[in-house]
């Protein structure tokens, strides 16, 4: 019997999926971040390595069995990156057949099996990916935090860190987002955040969802921070429209951001709404290592 595994690596955590043949769920397991651009490929290898065995433990799958495991990661846009993550799992592993595409492509499998369709991932990066009806791929955005990823959990949280920094050293507004990251870091001044933020104990996208509940409560920096970063991520959605050159763009969120309803999701809906009257918002139809079992059963099935 040939089982199927599927893994996404996203930017928070690694979700792990073993299905049987005909992709009906055997066993899940989410546990943390696997990120190759963060922790390296070797360790993130190790972590997915560990996932699957984790995910493996009470059903007890034996690896010879696997017909593919399909693994999804962030940081692997580039085919360099992807095959050195695959030639890493292939020497640690005991599966014989494995793939390694990006995060954004089983999502989009996941949100829209067999049929067009556009997801827009606003996580710790962001990214808009999308399928045309002849089935081909199509993406804007996913550049890293270095030289893009406008719109996700970094650039938000760098720049909500940003206005706490200027508070703290008496150069900006006050701000709600001090008060909410001093509380949740213990942060009692500048020194200590400087340590802790270059001490890696804060990261920088674990300011954004603090930045999201200040504007919930009307604070103007972070709702003056979402209005920019929300406006990035109408530019993608419109560049994807100009790239399937469909009159119709179904579209569906994803990403810790953006996938559940909070003042940032809503403000983008409303932009949506307004600005771009040719995109139907969805919910994606499954979750992303859902779609990587799809696709690695599709890919069996077609002999990729």
């Amino acid at each position: 019997m040939n089982y199927l595994i599927g893994v996404d690596v996203g930017g928070t955590k690694t979700d792990c999926i073993i299905a049987d043949a005909e992709g009906n769920i055997l066993s899940e397991v989410i546990s943390t971040s696997s990120n190759p651009l963060v922790i390296g490929i070797d360790k993130a290898a190790e972590n997915i390595w560990s996932s699957i065995k984790e995910c493996n433990k009470n059903i007890k799958v034996k690896y010879k069995d696997v017909g593919l495991a399909l693994i999804g990661s962030t940081g692997v846009g580039r085919q360099v990156d992807a095959d050195k993550l695959l030639n890493e799992l292939k020497r640690i592993t005991d599966i014989k057949n494995i793939e390694v595409t990006t995060d954004a492509h089983i999502a989009l499998e996941g949100a829209f099996p067999n049929q067009p369709g556009c997801i827009l991932i606003a996580g710790t990066g962001s990214i808009i990916y999308g399928k045309d009806k002849e089935g081909k791929l199509h993406r804007a955005g996913g550049f890293g935090s270095l030289i893009g990823d406008q719109g996700g959990g970094y650039s938000i949280g760098r720049k909500g860190l940003i206005a706490v920094s200027k508070q703290l050293d008496g150069l900006g507004n006050n701000t709600k987002i001090t008060n909410l990251l001093c509380d949740e870091f213990n942060i009692k001044n500048k020194d200590e955040l400087i340590s802790k933020v270059y001490g890696k104990q804060i990261s920088i996208q674990e300011a954004a969802p603090l930045v999201i509940e200040a504007a919930r409560t009307n604070d103007e920096t972070a709702i003056t921070i979402l209005n920019k970063e929300s406006d990035e991520l109408i530019e993608q959605i419109a560049a994807m429209k100009r790239k399937l050159n469909h009159e119709k763009l179904n579209l569906a969120f994803t990403g810790s951001l953006i996938q559940n309803k909070n003042y940032y999701s809503n403000l983008l809906r409303a932009k949506i709404k307004k600005e771009l009257p040719f995109v139907n918002v969805t919910e994606a139809k499954n979750s992303p290592a859902v779609g990587a079992i799809l696709l690695a059963k599709k890919h069996l099935t077609e002999g990729k």
